[in-house]
């Protein structure tokens, strides 16, 4: 079956908030083997949505649109939908106890416009919305189905797992279904990458490999689609480990796994400090991201002046005039007297020039310099990063947190 997606919304538009519903639905139609062809915006114009369902309509068998449910003026949905429908909206006495019983609960007076929600066109089933006030919507239109949802992904998404899901099961007819594994890498560029496994991205049919760069990680996106799940799988396992076989260590986690999850993981009962630099803090605000981190992070310092460095970290003056604050020398003092301060097993350390300002020729915007100490060596590392501020913290967070990996995993 096909399918498409119709994000509503002015403000999509003119760039004020990021359509994720789309992505969201895209991928659980995916996992139910229904392929989403289209995905739209529209704003909140009556013409322009209309002309847009029914063209939906009349190219796919399930149109979803998300958005326009609200209780004002501007929310034109329900409106647009009786009309592409002709069916005519009549109020249900239960939605609008359960708009009624939200407010309650909140201790909050009902305003007047949200008995607009309560309405449904003639024929319509609902969707329960557990967090919000706007029901979700499914109606079919001949032999089509078109299906209006909330736009907060908070109430959309529940609503979508607890009761579209199983309705779409039941009630279309699937062939197959699709199933998606991610490899993440680091470490590489997409280039780089390319050449290793060129061969499996040119796979066709019915498995195929795409592959995704973002800053500091190159993805690697198997999808299979089959007759059954476990037919899926079996297909996705095998391109799989060709990948893993030509990239090994590169590999540092699958799906919605992180890097500083995979650290976080493989440090067991080991113990570690972060003195950070140019990162501001980053990698040990993505370590503390993980529950349970608490374990293994002893210390966490931003030594961020010379003056700090010297005071807290014990960094030598003489040291900071002759190499720099941004030098290979500084890294490493600093990694091994954050493990010393802290007496962990493990220091790590950043130094670096984020940008836009503070280089010279012989240290431009980007360098960064890393290091990692344990009681029997250091190990560091000197990198060179490019984007704007933002992306250097981040690739160099990055870099920190897979020179910490590779070391768990030896």
């Amino acid at each position: 079956m096909k399918a498409e997606i119709i994000g509503i919304g002015t403000e999509i538009l003119l760039g004020q908030i990021v359509n994720t519903n789309s992505a969201y639905l895209s991928g659980k139609l995916a996992e139910i083997g229904i392929d989403c062809y289209n995905h739209a915006t529209v704003g909140d114009n009556h013409l322009r949505l209309y002309s847009a369902i029914t063209q939906a309509l009349n190219r796919s068998d399930i149109v979803i649109t998300t958005g326009g449910l609200g209780p004002t003026l501007d929310d034109i949905t329900l409106e647009v939908i009786s009309k592409v429908a002709q069916k005519p909206l009549i109020l249900k006495k239960e939605i609008i106890r359960l708009i009624s019983g939200h407010f309650k609960e909140r201790r909050m007076q009902m305003a007047k416009n949200n008995l607009r929600q309560g309405y449904i066109p003639k024929g319509a089933a609902w969707l329960k919305n557990d967090i919000g006030t706007a029901p979700g919507i499914v109606i079919k239109i001949g032999k089509k189905l078109l299906i209006a949802l909330p736009g907060p992904p908070r109430e959309m998404q529940p609503m979508v797992e607890k009761d579209l899901l199983p309705y779409l099961k039941k009630s279309t007819v699937k062939k197959s279904v699709i199933l998606s594994r991610t490899l993440k890498t680091t470490g590489l560029a997409e280039s780089q990458l390319h050449e290793k496994i060129k061969q499996i991205l040119n796979l066709s049919g019915n498995t195929t490999v795409g592959i995704y760069a973002h800053p500091s990680q190159v993805d690697l996106k198997i999808t299979a689609k089959a007759k059954d799940i476990k037919k899926a799988k079996r297909r996705i396992c095998y391109i799989e480990k060709k990948i893993r076989k030509d990239l090994g260590k590169l590999i540092f986690a699958v799906d919605t796994e992180t890097l500083e999850g995979k650290v976080a993981d493989l440090l067991g009962k080991k113990t570690i400090a972060i003195a950070e630099s140019c990162t501001g803090g980053l990698v040990s605000d993505r370590l503390t991201d993980i529950a349970g981190i608490s374990r293994n992070l002893l210390l966490a310092v931003i030594a961020y002046s010379n003056k700090a460095k010297i005071e807290m970290l014990g960094i030598p003056e003489k040291k900071l005039k002759t190499h720099g604050a941004v030098s290979m020398q500084v890294a490493k003092a600093m990694a091994k007297n954050i493990r010393v301060l802290a007496g962990s097993d493990i220091g790590v350390a950043i130094t670096g020039i984020a940008g836009p300002t503070g280089a010279t020729k012989k240290k431009p915007v980007g360098l960064v310099y890393i290091a990692l100490s344990t009681s029997t060596q250091i190990i560091s590392k000197k990198r060179y990063f490019t984007g704007n501020r933002k992306a250097i913290k981040f690739c160099s967070s990055q870099a920190v947190l897979d020179m910490l990996r590779y070391h768990l995993i030896k």
